[in-house]
């Protein structure tokens, strides 16, 4: 299961999660705004991180239902109008 802290907590905390292994999500109200996810320095441990970042998205998208084209269709329809 994945950590998730309220954005004060993120805040007063951030030093501990920068160098925690796991990603973060940050809530505010309840409700996830954004996703922490730190960084080893090492450059493979870098690809590694990112890879697990990665799975660990597809994961919740997938039980959240996401339809990750729709959200790339929306985003270029956006930022079309915009």
């Amino acid at each position: 299961m994945t950590t998730s802290v309220g954005i004060r907590e993120f805040r007063a905390g951030l030093a501990d999660f920068i160098t925690a292994a796991e990603p973060v999500a940050v809530t505010r109200h309840g409700v996830t705004v954004g996703w922490f996810i730190p960084t080893p320095v090492d450059r493979d441990a870098q690809v590694a991180s990112l890879r697990s970042a990665a799975a660990l998205l597809d994961t919740v998208l997938a039980e959240q239902g996401v339809d990750t084209d729709e959200v790339v269709a929306e985003f270029a329809t956006a930022r079309r109008d915009a």
